[in-house]
């Protein structure tokens, strides 16, 4: 499992307890958590409940999932990851989210080209996957940017607040 990763302008590492409080403040703002497979957080306690439930993931090498650190502030501006591995099949599923303070720094691909590099090379993923909710347009296009190929559209994939919804199934590959 990744310890630590670097780009030029942030870091990852695993999640603490002690990151709750950082982690609430993105994970309750309805904006960041719009196009989230979760419910926008409303109590600390939330946050401290998933830490806990994704670092059991990844005792498990079910999946790796880190809070983003920027460099220079040592603010703690979002998380990614690996939202489930499997290593038999050599895939996962990629995600990553951030404070909206910090879009439009180009943050989110930066930390993406780095996970994608680290999969590819370091844990021997042969398939990255990314399942995006079609109205998430600014994710559409960071999967273009990082050349995603598009596959086709999963329909009512996943219900959420009680909806069936579709997701759009974006994939890369170590050959590509």
């Amino acid at each position: 499992m990744i310890t630590q990763l670097q780009t030029k302008r942030l870091h990852v590492r695993r999640m603490n307890e002690s990151d709750s409080y950082s982690l609430f403040n993105i994970w309750s703002d309805p904006d960041v958590t719009k196009f989230m497979n979760v419910d926008c957080f409303t109590d600390e306690h939330q946050a401290k409940e998933m830490i806990t439930f994704l670092n059991e993931l990844a005792k498990e090498n079910k999946a790796y999932r880190f809070v983003i650190v920027e460099a220079e502030s040592n603010e703690i501006i979002g998380s990614c990851g690996y939202n489930f591995l499997d290593f038999e099949h050599a895939k996962t599923e990629i995600g990553c989210d951030i404070a909206k303070a910090h879009w439009g720094k180009g943050y989110a691909p930066e930390i993406m080209d780095a996970l994608l590099e680290y999969a590819f090379k370091q844990l021997n993923i042969h398939r990255i996957e990314a399942k995006v909710d079609p109205k998430n347009i600014k994710s559409i296009k960071l999967l273009q940017k990082l050349n995603f190929t598009f596959e086709g559209t999963l329909r009512d994939y996943e219900k959420l607040k009680g909806q069936f919804m579709n997701l759009h199934m974006y994939s890369k590959l170590a050959t590509d």
